[in-house]
C-alpha cells in the first residue's frame, strides 16, 4: 500500500499531470528504468552515467552485481525542475527522493545544476542515496551512523569523467565548512560510540561531514589500513561501538588530531575507477504508448505515495484519465493501485480484472486485485476466498520470482486470516527480505516470525540494521530492546514488543 505520507499538497496535486501527447520516455538498463519528459538521447546518457557510478562503487567495494528483473531494477523519475519535485514531495529545499519498499524501489531525481562544484546538486543526492541502496543490497549488519552517512557521502561526491572512468572520494565541497567544524559541537567519542540522541540539526551536518572525512581517511591512509574493517567485526561480534573503536583504532585522541590535520590538507585526492563498458550492458530507449504517457503521471504520484487527503484526488484524475483505456493493462492496473489508495477496494478489484482481460500475466494487476480482496476481509470476512488470494500472489511470483511484493503478500494471507504460515510462506518472506532488505516493514514482519519460530540468532541479524537507524530515534531503541530481549533468551518478551508497536501504528 503506498499511503505513506501526511503531505497536504492541495491544488497543486495534479498541476504535473501530462496530456497524452506528451513526449514521455523510458530508458531501461542493467539496474535502473529510468522514466521522463524530456529529449531520448538525454536520458540515454543519464543512464549510461547512473551505470557507470554503480560499476565503479562495485568495483571499489567488490561486491557482487547479480541479474535483475524489472521489480529489481531502482526506477527512476527524471524530473525537469525542482518545481515538479516541491508539486511533488510538497516540500522546499528537496533535490532529489529515494524510497524503498517490497514493492519497488524509486528515485525521484530533479534535473538542476549547482553553479560551481561547491554547489549542492542532484547528482550528489542520488549518488548518495543509491550508495545507501547499494549498501543495504550487500552489507546487512549494524553499522553506526557515521559511517552509514560518511560512506553514502564518499561516494556521493564522484565525478563522471567524459572518457568514461570515474573519481570516487572526491571533496566534500558543499560541505567544507562543517569538516571544519568545531570538535566540541560534537565529541569524536560521541560520534564514534553509534548513534547519539537528540542531535540537532547542525550536530547531523557535523555527523555526515566529519563522517566523510573520517571514511575517507581510513580509506586512504596507509598506516590505518584495515582499521575500519575491524572496527565494523568488533561491533558485529557484540562489542559496543566505542569499545570498538578503541580496539580497532586504539589512541582516539591521536586519530581525531590526525583527522583535523587530514581537514587542512590543500587536496584531497579520491581515486580513478575505470569501468568496463562491457559490464555497464545494453542500454535501450523508447516513447511510451500514449496510454502509458496518460498514466504515468498516476503511476509516478503512486510510486512516491498519498496521504488521506490526497488519495482520493488521485483516484478520481486517474479515474477520468484511464477511462480512454478501458482495455489497456497498464492503465487498468495504475487506476487499480489509485482506487486502492483510496479505499475504493471494490473499484479497485474491478480495474484489475479489466487489466487481467488485457493481459491475464500482469503482475500489478495481480497484485492489487488480491491486496483488495485482502482488504475486504476486514468488512466482510466471510465472502473472502483465501485460497484464490493466496493462488493470486502464488501466480505473480512465478510470473517475477525476484519480486518481493508476491511473496511478502501470499505470507500475509495467514496473518490476515489467523492461519498458520506454511513454511513456503515463511521461506519466502525471508526471501522477500533478502530481494527487498530496505523496506524496515518487511524487517519487521521477518524478525516477529523469526522470532515466533525460536529462531532467536537469525532474528538477532535481520535485526542488525536497524541498530543504528540514523534517521528514527525510535526504531534504534525497540531495536536495542528486542536485541535485549534475544540476548537474554526471552523470545516472549521480544514478540510482546513488536506486537506493541504495531498495535500503536494501527491506533
Amino acid at each position: 500500500m503506498r499511503r505513506v505520507l501526511e503531505f497536504c499538497l492541495a491544488a497543486g496535486l495534479l498541476a504535473g499531470t501530462t496530456p497524452a501527447h506528451a513526449a514521455w520516455q523510458e530508458a531501461k538498463s542493467k539496474h535502473f528504468i529510468i522514466v521522463g519528459d524530456t529529449d531520448p538521447a538525454e536520458l540515454g546518457e543519464y543512464a549510461k552515467k547512473l551505470e557507470r557510478f554503480d560499476q565503479a562503487v562495485r568495483m571499489a567495494r567488490g561486491m557482487g552485481d547479480p541479474a535483475l528483473t524489472d521489480s529489481g531494477r531502482l526506477r527512476i523519475y527524471f524530473l525537469k525542475n525542482v518545481d515538479q519535485l516541491v508539486d511533488l514531495t510538497g516540500g522546499y529545499g528537496i533535490l532529489g527522493q529515494y524510497i524503498g519498499r517490497a514493492s519497488g524501489t524509486y528515485a525521484f531525481v530533479s534535473k538542476i545544476k549547482g553553479k560551481d562544484e561547491r554547489d549542492f546538486n542532484s547528482d550528489i543526492v542520488f549518488f548518495h542515496e543509491y550508495a545507501h541502496h547499494l549498501m543495504l543490497q550487500n552489507w546487512a549488519a549494524a553499522l553506526p551512523t557515521w559511517f552509514v552517512e560518511g560512506f553514502a557521502e564518499f561516494f556521493g561526491t564522484a565525478k563522471i569523467n567524459d572518457d568514461g572512468s570515474v573519481i570516487l572520494g572526491s571533496a566534500l565541497n558543499h560541505r567544507a565548512y562543517s569538516v571544519h567544524a568545531n570538535q566540541h559541537d560534537l565529541y569524536f567519542s560521541e560520534m564514534l560510540g553509534g548513534t547519539p540522541q537528540g542531535l540537532t540539526a547542525w550536530q547531523m551536518e557535523i555527523m555526515y561531514s566529519r563522517g566523510w572525512l573520517l571514511t575517507h581517511y581510513l580509506t586512504f591512509e596507509p598506516s590505518r589500513r584495515g582499521q575500519l574493517d575491524r572496527y565494523i567485526a568488533g561491533i558485529q561480534q557484540g562489542q559496543n561501538a566505542l569499545d570498538a573503536a578503541r580496539a580497532a583504532f586504539g589512541d582516539l585522541r591521536k586519530l581525531e588530531n590526525e583527522l583535523d590535520k587530514y581537514a587542512d590538507a590543500k587536496e584531497i585526492k579520491g581515486v580513478v575507477i575505470r569501468p568496463d563498458p562491457a559490464k555497464i550492458g545494453t542500454i535501450s530507449v523508447r516513447s511510451l504508448a500514449p496510454a502509458e504517457a496518460a498514466l504515468m503521471p498516476i503511476r509516478m504520484r503512486s510510486d512516491y505515495g498519498v496521504s488521506e487527503q490526497t488519495a482520493r484526488i488521485v483516484a478520481g484524475r486517474a479515474r477520468k484519465l484511464a477511462a480512454a483505456y478501458p482495455s489497456d493493462a497498464f492503465a487498468q492496473s495504475v487506476l487499480a493501485e489509485a482506487e486502492y489508495d483510496a479505499d475504493y477496494f471494490d473499484a479497485s478489484e474491478h480495474a484489475a480484472d479489466r487489466a487481467l482481460a488485457a493481459d491475464p500475466n500482469n503482475v500489478h494487476a495481480l497484485i492489487y486485485k488480491g491486496r483488495a480482496e485482502m482488504a475486504r476481509a476486514k468488512t466482510a470476512p466471510a465472502t473472502v476466498d483465501w485460497s484464490k488470494v493466496r493462488a493470486l500472489f502464488a501466480k505473480a511470483n512465478r510470473l517475477d520470482t525476484e519480486n518481493a511484493e508476491p511473496l511478502m503478500l501470499y505470507y500475509r494471507t495467514f496473518k490476515e486470516s489467523r492461519a498458520t504460515p506454511t513454511p513456503s510462506a515463511v521461506n519466502g518472506l525471508l526471501y522477500a527480505l533478502v530481494l527487498a532488505p530496505q523496506d524496515s516493514g518487511l524487517r519487521w514482519l521477518a524478525v516477529r516470525q523469526l522470532l515466533t519460530d525460536h529462531r532467536l540468532k537469525e532474528a538477532k541479524q535481520a535485526l542488525a540494521p536497524m541498530a543504528f537507524e540514523p534517521h528514527s530515534e525510535r526504531t534504534r531503541t525497540l531495536a536495542d530492546q528486542v536485541v535485549a530481549a534475544i540476548n537474554a533468551g526471552d523470545s516472549t518478551k521480544a514478540l510482546e514488543l513488536i506486537e506493541e508497536r504495531d498495535s500503536k501504528k494501527k491506533q
